[in-house]
């Protein structure tokens, strides 16, 4: 399975934020916003921590990618 995290990107956008804004918010090394940005796996505790700063549900952050559709 690979991840996208489009969701993130286009919630960030509704709620005016940069990148850098969470990371600072959530407490974000820069390595993992480069991650996140590649479309690489993070940690369940990163993407909880993103969860809770931004209010929202997994399934609103991170997106699973069938091998097969990539």
């Amino acid at each position: 399975m690979k991840v996208r995290y489009n969701n993130l990107f286009k919630l960030l956008i509704d709620k005016k934020m940069k990148k850098t804004d969470l990371a600072k918010a959530a407490g974000l090394t820069p390595a993992t916003l480069a991650r996140l940005s590649k479309d690489e796996v993070v940690s369940m505790e990163t993407i909880i921590k993103i969860c809770e700063c931004l209010n929202c549900r997994i399934e609103e952050v991170v997106e699973l990618i069938p091998n097969s559709d990539v």
